[in-house]
């Protein structure tokens, strides 16, 4: 107790130099565990980019290429899936909700989506949130278009702009469907998925823009019938939610067995978890980056231990002086490093804390990370548990030091 009690009041002698290094071991360890969250989170929230879908159905490609194409609007499947089979394959039993979607058109390089009202009621993201609107609602017209967040911000549109669709993916847009303009009639709220770059119009709206009958005919016609499906011919793809689990396997194995198309069920979180282990070279980064950090911490704490104690050589003298033992310097020494590790990290762990509070809602929306505030998991315990061992260890070697300076070489110390 004593020599703590001496450990504190030297450290506090010393407080500008221990705050400099507290404060980087409290930087470290706010980085290590923010940087730890975030990848977490980022797994988590990569594997809900889509949440509650239970089936995915396109033309029969590969997993992660339907994925890639029906979620995250990469690339482009050869093949589509014709109405028919979407109707008979979502009148089975079991089938909760449907929402056919169609690609293949854009807007000033931005995804152009064709589906249904249900869209909005269904589809879910992170942790099975709802979409929800920033401005304005749904569309109601076969002339009217949803912006994703991204879309209005980069390209400053506001509700009741007119927008012109083209024809073609990505920015190799070969035709602009001037006669068919559209209205914006709702912007959404962030979401940090491809939702935010994706404009949304009627199913029905697809046919009229590829269609020959002129734009007021289809409009007058579908308003009048209430009507924004239309009648395709065929749709890229379509997500599909089911009353309970077993409906969702039975139905995967009928759809990939299905005789009139060749057409492929996947299920999203299955498939994503797939996606994300080939990016695993994302999470080693990370990982590397987080050990760095908190190396570079401890070696600057051991380099400013050391040259604390080459000032000390005088202090440690004197306690020699008046009955010290090698043993009492070694161990205030490391006492005090225990201590300015110690310190470092609560204030890290409160740092943390209000990194990932303040950040959460910015980290959601255009990163699409779904940070949890939770208390500290055992592993981020152990996080610190382990920067406390290192600490400790790292403040033998200026104690070891301290251990063998003789009394004779304290007290021929020049001032």
């Amino acid at each position: 107790m004593i020599l703590a009690k001496l450990a504190y009041k030297s450290l506090l002698n010393r407080r500008a130099s221990v705050l400099l290094t507290l404060f980087t071991i409290a930087i470290s360890v706010m980085l290590l565990l923010s940087i730890e969250r975030v990848r977490i989170d980022a797994k988590s929230s990569f594997s809900n980019t889509i949440s509650g879908t239970d089936l995915i159905v396109g033309a029969r490609t590969g997993d992660i290429q339907l994925l890639l194409s029906s979620v995250f609007r990469i690339g482009h499947t050869n093949n589509g899936v014709s109405w028919k089979s979407y109707q008979y394959i979502t009148s089975q039993r079991g089938v909760k909700w449907s929402i056919p979607i169609s690609l293949g058109d854009s807007h000033k390089g931005q995804a152009v989506l064709g589906t249904t009202l249900d869209y909005f009621s269904h589809y879910r993201f992170a942790k099975k949130q709802n979409l929800t609107f920033n401005k304005g609602h749904p569309f109601a017209a076969i002339n009217e278009v949803v912006l994703g967040s991204e879309v209005a911000n980069k390209l400053g549109y506001k509700l009741n702009d007119s927008i012109v669709i083209s024809h073609g993916m990505g920015n190799t847009s070969f035709h602009h469907h001037d006669d068919n303009p559209f209205k914006v009639v709702g912007i959404l709220n962030p979401t940090g998925t491809p939702v935010d770059k994706t404009l949304h119009i009627p199913l029905a709206a697809i046919d009229l823009i590829h269609g020959g009958k002129a734009s007021h005919e289809h409009e007058h016609e579908h308003d009048e019938h209430n009507n924004l499906v239309g009648h395709p011919k065929q749709i890229t793809a379509f997500l599909m939610g089911f009353n309970s689990p077993l409906y969702t396997l039975q139905i995967r194995r009928n759809i990939n067995q299905y005789k009139p198309e060749a057409l492929l069920g996947i299920m999203p979180t299955v498939t994503l978890k797939e996606l994300w282990e080939m990016l695993a070279i994302v999470e080693k980064i990370l990982l590397l980056f987080s050990a760095v950090v908190v190396l570079v911490s401890l070696l600057g704490m051991l380099t400013t231990l050391l040259a604390n104690l080459s000032q000390r050589r005088r202090e440690l003298a004197i306690l020699r002086s008046v009955g010290a033992r090698p043993w009492h310097l070694f161990t205030l020494i490391s006492i005090e490093s225990l201590l300015t590790t110690l310190l470092g990290c609560l204030v890290g762990s409160a740092l943390y804390y209000l990194v990932i509070f303040s950040a959460g809602g910015y980290l959601q929306s255009h990163a699409g990370i779904s940070v949890n505030l939770t208390m500290l998991s055992y592993y981020e315990l152990g996080l610190i548990g382990v920067i406390m061992a290192a600490g400790f260890v790292i403040g033998l070697i200026p104690a070891t030091r301290a251990y063998f300076y003789s009394l004779s070489d304290g007290m021929s110390i020049k001032a």
